[in-house]
Parts: C-alpha cells; sequence; structure tokens
C-alpha cells in the first residue's frame, strides 16, 4: 500500500519531484531515501547535509539493547551513560551538548520539556526500521533543540510476504529478551503492529558500590493506514514503560518507573498537481516516578503539524507550513512542587512557528535555503535560517557548503527548578560547515567533512552564597566546537566496511576548558563478511580521553577500545541464530565518570520468519 513508512510523519506525501542530475550514474547503494535533512524524501547522497543511515540489517546485527549501543560507533556521535541498560544517557553530537540534539519519533519530538535529552535508553531496536541522523543545526525546520542535530527513529512494518517476524534470547547479567512484528495488508488499508520485552539483572552502576541494579523494559509499536483516491491516513502509537533501578549519590539502592509514548494522526496526499500537504496531530508523552519519595517529572506535548510540499517543475520543490504546539510539565523535586516556584497550577508553554525551505537544483548545482519564525511564549521570537549549496565537480564528486542557525529554549527546570531563572534567554549557534563526497565506484565511497559552531548564552549555575548555598541559572558561557571528519565505506558482496575518524575541539571559551564528556579523537571500524547465508562482524570504537565532573575540580577518564564480535547463521528457510561477544577485549572504562561500563559478555539469539 505505501512507498514509505506512514510512521514517517515529517516530510510524507505522495508526490516528491526527483531532481534530473546533471550526468548519469550507476545505481549505487548509497541512494536510500532520507526524509529527516529536509522534510522531504531525498536520496541521501542527494542531501547537502551530513546524514547517517542506520536500516535494518545493522540493526539486527549489533544485538543492541538500546539505541544509544548503536549510535556509539558511528562518527561525531559520543555517548555517555550513567551505568547499564536502562541508565541515564546522553548523546553529543559533534561536540553540542547532550540537549543540543533533538529526537523525533516517527518525526514527533519525545525531547522531555523537564530533563534535558530525550530517554534513548527506552527506545527498543526492536521495534526499529531505521535511524536517520542529520548533523549540524536544524532549527530552520524543526525549533528548538536542533543545535547539534536531529535523530529520527522510524519504527518497523511487517516485512512483505511475511506473517510474522520474532525473536527471543540473552546473555550476561541475567538478560532476557523477546520481540515479535506483524501485520496484514488488505486492498487499501494496512495494520503493523510490534512488541518488545526486556528483563536483566544489571550490575552496579557506581564503581563504589557491589549492588546489581536491574532494568524492565515493554515496548509497543502500532500503525495503521488506509487511502482513499489520492490522499491516506495513519495512525501510530509507539509507547515504552518499566522500572529502572540505580543507585543514589549515596549508593542507597533506589528505582523508578518510567512511561514514554508518542502517538500521531496524519492525514497526507496530493491535492492538486504540484502541492502536496500534510496534517500531522501527534501527543508526546515523558514520565519518571520516584519509588522511594513523593518526586516525579511528567512532560506532555500536543502538537499540530501543517505542510505544504509545492513541486515547480523538474528544479524546485518548496516546502512550507506552519507549527503549533502546547507544552504542560509537572515535577517534584525533594518534596518541592516545579508549579510552586513558577507560581502557577502547572506549567504551560505554547509555541506557534512558520517555516519554509526551498530546494532547487539545476545542472551541476543545487541549493537549499531555509528559515522558520518561533513565537515562542517563554522569551518571544526567535528567527532561524540554513543556507545549504552543492556543486558537482564530476559524476563521482560533489562539494557542499552549509552554513546555519540554531536555538534551544530554556526548559521549565531551568526556570523554575533549583536556582530556576524565568528570565533566561535562549542558547544560540551558528555553524559553518564544507564537505567532500567522492565515490570510487558504485559500492566504495570516501567523504571529508569540516565543521565549526559558535554557541552563545549558554545556561549556567552561578553561586550567589555558599552558607546558605543559593545560586541561580544564567546565560553566561560561550562555547567553540570545531573539527573534522573523514569517512570510507564500501557496501558490496560479500563484504562490507565502514571506517570514519573524528577529530574535534570541543572549548568552553568562557571558562577556558574542554567541555565535559567529548573526546578529542575518535575511530570507528565496521567489518562484515558473508558467507553464504551466513555472516561474521566486527564493530569497533576507539576513544582518547575526555573530560567529566569532578570534585573539587574536573577529572580526566582515559582513553578506551570498545569491540563486538558478531555472528548471523541461518538455520533453514525461516530459523536463525545471531550472536554477540559484547566487549570483546574486556576494556575496563568510564563514559561517566564513577560509574561503570559493561564487561565482557555473550549474548545468543533465535529467530524466526514466518
Amino acid at each position: 500500500m505505501r512507498s514509505i513508512p506512514a510512521g514517517v510523519v515529517l516530510g510524507l506525501t505522495f508526490s516528491i519531484p526527483c531532481f534530473a542530475d546533471s550526468t548519469s550514474r550507476p545505481e549505487a547503494p548509497f541512494d536510500e531515501i532520507v526524509v529527516t535533512a529536509t522534510r522531504t524524501e531525498i536520496a541521501r547522497d542527494r542531501s547537502l547535509a551530513p546524514v547517517i543511515v542506520i536500516g535494518r540489517e545493522e540493526i539486527e546485527r549489533s544485538l543492541a539493547l538500546d539505541i544509544a549501543e548503536l549510535l556509539r560507533f558511528h562518527a561525531g556521535l559520543d555517548v555517555a551513560r550513567s551505568g547499564g541498560p536502562g541508565q541515564a544517557t546522553s548523546l553529543f553530537i559533534r561536540g553540542a551538548d547532550s540537549n543540543h540534539t533533538l529526537v523525533l519519533m516517527d518525526g514527533v519530538e519525545i525531547n522531555p520539556g523537564t530533563l534535558g535529552g530525550a530517554a534513548l535508553q527506552n527506545i527498543s531496536p526492536d521495534i526499529v526500521e531505521r535511524i536517520e541522523i542529520v548533523k549540524g543545526p536544524r532549527s530552520s525546520l524543526y525549533g528548538s533543540e536542533a543545535i547539534g542535530g536531529v535523530v529520527n527513529i522510524i519504527t518497523r512494518e511487517a516485512p512483505a510476504g511475511r506473517a510474522l517476524t520474532g525473536n527471543a534470547g540473552g546473555g550476561r547479567y541475567d538478560t532476557r529478551e523477546a520481540s515479535f512484528t506483524t501485520g496484514m495488508n488488505v486492498d487499501n488499508a494496512s495494520l503493523d503492529l510490534s512488541a518488545a520485552w526486556l528483563t536483566t539483572d544489571g550490575y552496579p552502576t557506581l564503581r563504589a558500590n557491589d549492588v546489581d541494579r536491574g532494568y524492565d523494559h515493554l515496548s509497543l509499536n502500532l500503525d495503521a493506514g488506509v487511502s482513499v483516491g489520492r490522499f491516506a491516513a495513519s495512525l501510530r502509537h509507539w509507547q515504552a514503560e518499566g522500572t529502572n533501578e540505580y543507585s543514589d549519590f549515596l549508593g542507597a539502592p533506589v528505582d523508578q518507573d518510567y512511561a514514554n509514548r508518542a502517538t500521531a494522526i496524519e492525514l497526507a496526499g496530493q491535492a492538486t498537481e504540484i502541492w502536496s500537504p500534510r496534517l500531522n496531530l501527534s501527543r508526546a508523552v515523558d514520565d519518571i516516578e520516584q519509588n522511594q519519595s513523593m518526586d516525579f517529572v511528567t512532560t506532555r506535548r500536543d502538537t499540530l503539524d501543517w505542510q505544504n510540499d509545492l513541486t515547480l517543475g523538474d528544479v524546485q520543490l518548496i516546502v512550507a507550513g506552519l507549527y503549533v504546539s502546547r507544552e504542560e510539565t509537572a515535577a517534584v523535586f525533594f518534596g518541592t512542587p516545579l508549579e510552586e516556584r513558577a507560581g502557577e497550577g502547572h506549567v504551560a508553554t505554547d509555541v506557534r512557528a512558520l517555516f519554509i525551505e526551498d530546494h532547487i537544483e539545476v545542472g551541476r548545482h543545487g541549493v537549499v535555503l531555509a528559515a522558520r519564525y518561533t513565537d515562542h511564549e517563554t522569551f518571544g521570537a526567535e528567527t532561524t535560517w540554513n543556507a545549504e549549496y552543492g556543486l558537482e565537480l564530476d559524476a563521482d564528486t560533489r562539494l557542499t557548503f552549509g552554513t546555519g542557525t540554531g536555538f534551544r529554549a530554556p526548559d521549565s527546570v531551568d526556570r523554575f527548578g533549583f536556582g530556576g531563572n524565568p528570565d533566561l534567554e535562549p542558547e544560540r549557534s551558528r555553524n559553518f560547515e564544507v564537505g567532500l563526497r567522492h565515490s570510487l565506484d558504485a559500492h566504495q565511497r570516501l567523504t571529508l567533512n569540516l565543521f565549526h559552531n559558535e554557541i552563545d548564552d549558554l545556561i549556567e549555575f552561578v553561586t550567589l552564597s555558599a552558607d546558605p548555598f543559593i545560586g541561580e541559572n544564567r546565560n553566561i558561557e560561550q562555547a567553540r566546537i570545531r573539527g573534522v571528519e573523514a569517512g570510507y565505506e564500501l557496501r558490496g558482496d560479500p563484504w562490507r566496511l565502514r571506517v570514519a575518524a573524528t577529530v574535534q575541539d570541543a572549548q568552553n571559551l568562557t571558562e577556558d576548558t574542554r567541555l565535559i564528556r567529548r573526546a578529542r579523537r575518535s575511530l570507528t571500524f565496521s567489518v562484515g563478511r558473508a558467507f553464504g547465508s551466513h555472516e561474521l562482524g566486527l564493530d569497533m570504537l576507539a576513544t582518547g580521553d575526555r573530560e567529566d565532573f569532578g570534585l573539587p575540580m574536573s577529572v580526566e577518564l582515559g582513553g578506551y577500545v570498545l569491540a563486538n564480535l558478531t555472528g548471523r547463521f541461518a538455520l533453514g528457510e525461516q530459523w536463525g541464530l545471531r550472536a554477540k561477544v559484547e566487549n570483546l577485549l574486556d576494556a575496563d572504562y568510564e563514559t561517566v565518570s564513577g560509574f561503570n561500563s559493561a564487561s565482557r559478555g555473550v549474548y545468543i539469539i533465535l529467530e524466526v520468519d514466518l
């Protein structure tokens, strides 16, 4: 029924222009379709912004327990985790802060309005079809948070011709998991359902503790769609819930219940020969409840997103739309309600925005111009923009230039939590980038990107009094991040190979220090070889030292090499076995000071396609 998933709610249209290339080129495996970079369908190699695509095959090979485990093996993505499965996880794209990454679930924003970055640790790879990561600012298309980049997680549909796919298995730390995906198509209607379950005893989160802390997780994804004539309607719902055990700052064992949800209803189609509208209504929920106290945090966000694609001949596409949202947050921190600090019964934020983007491709030249006007209840108006240009030097080589701005609006905890300041201004950035892509042949590609990002008005807690301890959040810091990424990728038969290196300098200019938890140098390496219907693979991450919080001064976390050995073995036409040796070298490393990481472990999954 659908050429792309109905859940790709941003950029879903039924008629997208295919810009003519100035030169003919062989079909390449790098031309997969992406939507996140421009809010419309575009071949990955035609995108002027750097895009990473993690497909279903890579997800299955990895045996990753959550999305963060996948992201860490890609260039420019630093992942920090406070312990094992289910523990708080941060993603730093090209050195920007963890709350400078916008995370979408099928196009619906799932960043909470209270505690920074999205809960990547609660997203099961078993319900994910692919992940698109766009590096660099995209506030011109998506608004707040999109300073470092955007991660769009696109959930699964049932494979064509299969009634049911499922798996079950487990491994070290008494880890057990199972999942299934099923679906059906009847005439112009479809229904897809996926579910994933995970439980693990875990290991001690703190290095100074010997109490294992476990994690229980259950996620569900539902996608229903129907088409009538030139229009289609879809309903998609994702939810994840469970219990996360951890140790508090004093080492006491505690736990919390969590729930994350994203629901979207969409109507999309082709109204005229040149006009393709899309209307999306969504709700996102983020809840955490402590079980040893009355503390909790919650976010509810309702959004209307109306996008219109206008195709003007073979060389131009204009995307324009309206965005309206209401975000409501509530919390109790150490017994004090957030609402009391705000002086209101609840904390609500209204956002309205208009956006427009123009794509033009003529001959060897490509241009993308985008702008967004945001009317934010907290701080007023903000205008952000992107300008990108691509030049085909020959049939195999493309040079790209890009610049743009981004912003992050202060959240409700910044404004009304401890040290809250309702007069905070947004954090603002400006990015510059130069890229080069060269195809050695249809199966091999080289990439090179240089980037420079300046971020102003960073929010920092300022101590005003030591006794009693009093402070306030203020816009006082500046950061500069610059670096280079280089990569090589081979997609052939029977080999696949990906290697990429990142060198970056992420500096706090105000304090003349390194930004914490970002490595200056990192190398990622992934290789695999098929042996008929079987495959063996190796994923590696080599990263340099980094700094982190410490008392009374910052501490240095040593570099490390992480290697995962993977295998996939066919047991017949419908049955298969996947296996992984995680942390093959048994490296002892920290991504957050004082917190443990997983030791060597073996994981095995039995899978079936019926």
